[in-house]
């Protein structure tokens, strides 16, 4: 995995006279992991980076965010962007509205969950259970570290029985714990689903994709995408499919605007910077 901005002469030069197709993750990826998921936000030079980006008739860009579908548009709150929520699970953006089919009694498993999980993890500070519809999320971030082994052990006793019935699927975070249906569907399955219906609709033009995460769930997308265009990886990890790192979402929003003055300069030889 190597440093995006030493290699950034021969990443630009991927960059020209392609349609590109950027990806992102929110939470740790364009915005810095928060103490409460409600706390993280978009800082403005992000956000009008994105819309400059996002008024260009030779990209698109997509959020492929484990917050729930409402969240992640609330948070970006731009036009002319795919918005997927809950890894995926629901998709919308211009001209595209998606839903898998998920199992009908799968609402009241969940629900079952929740009230287990608030009831057991009651007594511990700094847990709480976060519904996002489709995923259930325990977040232990504000825990006592000392706890953090009892309150996994809590949350595997509680949802062990409906893991092996098939009935749910687990997915470990940064510091959370997910609940999901179970579907065969991730964000490798996303991007690739999202990259082919923007292929279909450009007929012949090359498209690049641009992947862009920071946790275990983008892990999947890494791989799906990583002979096929960038995979950027942000963190001091470095045991992740990606072939690029950035250190932080300072350096994300920095190379999101490198991409920005390399097209103003394609269009009229000027720059754009934010």
């Amino acid at each position: 995995m190597d440093y995006l901005f030493d290699a950034w002469g021969a990443v630009k030069g991927k960059l020209k006279d392609k349609y590109l197709f950027i990806f992102l993750d929110f939470d740790g990826t364009l915005a810095p992991i928060a103490q409460t998921p409600k706390e993280a936000a978009l800082s403005e030079r992000a956000r009008g980076i994105l819309k400059a980006l996002s008024g260009d008739p030779r990209l698109s860009i997509a959020f492929i965010s484990g917050r729930g579908l409402e969240d992640i548009k609330n948070k970006i709150a731009l036009k002319d962007i795919i918005y997927a929520g809950n890894h995926g699970l629901e998709i919308e953006g211009p001209k595209i509205k998606f839903r898998p089919l998920v199992p009908g009694r799968y609402r009241a498993v969940i629900e079952r969950i929740k009230n287990d999980l608030e009831q057991r993890l009651a007594l511990f500070k700094g847990v709480f259970v976060e519904d996002k519809g489709l995923i259930l999320s325990l977040h232990y971030r504000l825990a006592d570290k000392i706890k953090i082994p009892q309150i996994k052990t809590i949350f595997h006793e509680t949802i062990i029985s409906y893991l092996v019935k098939g009935r749910i699927k687990i997915k470990p975070g940064k510091m959370v714990l997910e609940v999901g249906p179970p579907t065969e569907w991730d964000k490798g399955k996303v991007v690739l689903w999202l990259l082919a219906r923007q292929q279909f609709g450009l007929e012949k033009k090359e498209i690049l994709p641009i992947y862009i995460g920071d946790d275990l769930s983008d892990e999947d997308a890494f791989k799906a995408l990583r002979k096929k265009g960038l995979t950027i990886f942000v963190g001091s990890r470095r045991d992740y499919s990606a072939r690029y790192y950035l250190k932080d979402s300072q350096q994300v929003v920095e190379f999101l605007n490198r991409i920005l003055e390399a097209r103003y300069a394609g269009i009229n030889g000027s720059k754009k910077a934010f």
